[in-house]
């Protein structure tokens, strides 16, 4: 000790002065009972000893000053009084519940739960920051005792926020924190754990979201899965529980107006004050979010209830109160009751969608369009109403054995809809337990009367008198048989008796079909020849239409070559006759031109004949001259003289006319002939000269050089006198003139031979 003092002796005076300032504020502060809190916690007071005793049994907060864990607690700052040798201070973080969830709270003081009960009543105590006010509870009536917090779970849960929680009163369970004071053991902690994961596991942190899809099966095809908007199905822990015989609780509480609207199960205590029940309730939650305690409800997610198109529901209500059979003292199949009331529900519900509790009833698809069952083994439509009918088995009058395919088109009224369910239940066992008997007894004894044959030509019939006879006995039990549609009857086994006989009369309905196909080509036969015929007569009409057209006008071109022939004949005539004239005047012509120059060379002749004195000197010029051209031998080498007697020329034996003229005798042909007649002729004293008809020709020569001359003249008198002064073609005229003058000693008619 002595040591210490002298260190503390030995240190500068500042220093002493600054630990004994310290040292000095310890003990003011410990004098005073100086306390700190942080602003983002609170402080639960714990009193460690009090001239009041301790809380009183049974009990963990004191209200009266007691020693044990104060009520209030300490907030953020400065707190004086609280003496360390008297209080302890717990410091705890604020209770913090996140955004969008929800906190729960376990109370480890108050009165206890009633047997009934399962979760604290709520209590005004501020969302629990209140502990004084949570113990000593709110006065309800003045003649009422007052209701105070219970221990254990409670029924009100904290939303999000910001909380100053007495935690060594209330325990708060968030989904990532459990909020506690550490003074209650292992034990207590595990528990709390234990409560927060089945809050989990339930999802009991979050609010319950209804509306969104869930999977489920399809009405009519339940193999199949559809997406549905969802709906929740509550059940509730806590309240009194439902009476003997019941097992949906009522709906209570349900209208806006009510003073004990629970507001879909989030208040639970007007929930309770209105008379709720535990378990099962009746009314559903629908689309939206709702913050329930997981302790007083829990929720089932299921689809809504689907009718579609075509069909009714009919409401089978397992819950309600007992209502008054409406179906009638005859119908002994039930009772269909009124909506709300136990039972088959009179009304049913239309196509639409329901958030209907498929635990307080059920609900019954009929359908109410026409619908088609068919009695074919290994057939079944989409509905598998039928998937349990088979093909009939029957029997017929000649002893077949064949099955008969059926389908029938069955109508369920909408009205009659709920009378049928209350019959049977539903459509399915309508359909096997009363139609499939029906049907096959009926078809049975249709068979048993006809046969084979009968029953497949008689198919029509049959059909008629079962659409009649079978909707008289469906509508018995309020269904319409629409139409009965009949198949092929059939063997199981291939090749049967029906077979063979199907097989006898396809051949002879092949045989009358021949005959009737062979009567009909006969008569196609007939009616192609009149129609050959006809098309025929129209072909030749064509061609005789075009003969006649063309006998039109091979007439009118005969007419007109007639016409033309007619007048070519004329022309040809007129032409003939101009001809005929022009060759007469070209022959007369011709003639008297012949006989001019035939007459001038004569009248030339015998000027040149004239001119040698002598004839016969002119005649030996002449064959002096031919001799001259000649290419024979004038002296031949032989000659021979043929001739006979007496004869002449011409062979009748007398003496011509040429002897006349002076040849004397027909000593031969030729110019030595002629040459031996001249010398006969000169021997014998004949004269050439002294012929008469020189004298003519010496006449004819004279008139004629006369008449020429004239014509010259007279030609060259008429050119000057028109004053031609050209002179073309005028010696032409002249000869032209001469020429076309008359012959002297011709008369115009006379014709001179040629």
């Amino acid at each position: 000790m002595v040591p210490a003092l002298a260190a503390i002796g030995d240190l500068p005076s500042g220093i002493l002065w600054l630990v004994a300032l310290v040292v000095g504020l310890v003990v003011l502060c410990e004098l005073t009972g100086l306390r700190y809190i942080a602003n983002n916690r609170v402080g639960v007071v714990e009193k460690l000893w009090s001239v009041k005793g301790s809380v009183p049994e049974g009990g963990i907060i004191a209200l009266q000053g007691e020693a044990g864990f104060q009520a209030e607690v300490l907030r953020g700052g400065m707190h004086f009084g609280l003496w360390r040798w008297q209080y302890r201070i717990h410091r705890v973080p604020l209770v913090t519940v996140p955004q969008g969830k929800i906190g729960y709270v376990y109370a480890r003081d108050g009165e206890p739960l009633a047997p009934s009960q399962t979760l604290g009543c709520v209590i005004a105590c501020n969302n629990f920051q209140d502990a004084r006010g949570f113990l000593s509870g709110q006065q309800v009536g003045p003649d009422q005792p007052a209701i105070v917090g219970q221990r254990g779970r409670q029924r009100a849960i904290l939303r999000e926020g910001v909380y100053a929680i007495n935690l060594a009163l209330f325990y708060v369970l968030t989904e990532d924190m459990v909020y506690r004071l550490g003074t209650g053991g292992t034990m207590e902690a595990k528990t709390l754990s234990n409560w927060q994961n089945e809050l989990i596991e339930l999802e009991g942190f979050d609010p319950v979201v209804i509306g969104g899809p869930v999977e489920a099966a399809d009405p009519l095809s339940p193999e199949r899965k559809v997406l549905v908007d969802s709906m929740g199905i509550v059940t509730v822990h806590d309240g009194p529980s439902l009476p003997p015989g019941e097992i949906i609780a009522p709906a209570v509480g349900t209208d806006r107006n009510d003073k004990y609207f629970h507001n879909n199960y989030q208040d639970p205590e007007a929930f309770l004050l209105a008379g709720g029940r535990r378990g099962l309730q009746y009314v559903p939650l629908t689309d939206g979010t709702y913050f329930i305690n997981r302790w007083f409800a829990t929720l089932e997610s299921t689809p809504k209830t689907i009718v579609p198109i075509g069909y009714v529901g009919v409401v089978v209500s397992y819950y309600g109160r007992t209502g008054n059979d409406l179906s009638g003292q005859t119908f002994r199949h039930g009772e269909r009751v009124a909506e709300g009331e136990r039972g088959v529900q009179e009304k049913p519900l239309g196509p639409g969608k329901y958030a209907f509790n498929r635990y307080a009833g059920n609900i019954v698809l009929v359908p109410t369009t026409n619908f088609v069952l068919h009695w074919v083994t290994g057939r079944t439509e989409t509905h598998r109403y039928d998937e349990s009918l088979r093909s009939i088995d029957l029997v017929t009058k000649d002893a077949y054995e064949p099955t008969l395919p059926l389908s029938v088109v069955v109508h369920i009224d909408y009205q009659k809809a709920p009378n049928v369910i209350q019959r049977f239940g539903d459509v399915k066992k309508l359909i096997t337990q009363t139609l499939d008997p029906m049907l096959s007894a009926y078809f049975r004894d249709v068979a048993h009367k006809r046969t084979m044959l009968e029953l497949l030509q008689e198919r029509d019939a049959i059909q008629h008198e079962a659409s009649q006879e079978l909707g008289r006995k469906f509508g018995n039990f309020d269904i319409e048989c629409v139409d009965v549609l009949i198949g092929k009857p059939d063997t199981a086994e291939a090749g049967g008796k029906i077979e063979t006989l199907l097989e006898q009369l396809r051949l002879r309905q092949l045989s009358l079909e021949q005959v009737e196909t062979y009567a009909k080509q006969v008569t196609a036969a007939e009616k192609l020849r009149v129609l050959n015929e006809a098309q025929a007569n129209a072909q030749m009409q064509t061609k005789l239409s075009q003969s006649l057209i063309q006998v039109r006008i091979v007439e009118n071109e005969a007419e007109a070559q007639l016409a033309r022939a007619r007048k070519e004949a004329e022309q040809k005539v007129v032409t003939a006759q101009a001809e005929s004239q022009q060759r007469i005047l070209a022959g007369r012509g011709e003639g008297a031109r012949i006989l001019q120059e035939g007459l001038s060379e004569a009248s030339v002749l015998v000027r040149k004949i004239q001119s040698f004195t002598d004839p016969r000197l002119y005649a030996l010029s002449v064959v002096a001259q031919n001799l001259a051209k000649s290419s024979q031998p004038l002296v031949p080498e032989r000659v021979f003289i043929a001739g006979g007697g007496g004869g002449n020329g011409n062979g009748n034996g007398h003496a011509g006319d040429a002897l006349a003229i002076g040849a004397g005798a027909n000593a031969g042909n030729g110019l030595m002939g002629m040459l031996l007649g001249l010398l006969v002729a000169e021997k014998s004293g004949f004269d050439v000269a002294g012929l008469p008809e020189g004298n003519v020709l010496q006449d004819f020569a004279d008139r004629i050089s006369k008449q020429a001359m004239d014509n010259i003249q007279e030609a060259m008198a008429a050119n000057a006198a028109n004053g031609n002064g050209n002179g073309v073609g005028h010696g032409a005229d002249t000869t032209a003139a001469v020429l076309s003058g008359p012959v002297p000693g011709l008369k115009d008619t006379e014709v001179i031979p040629s």
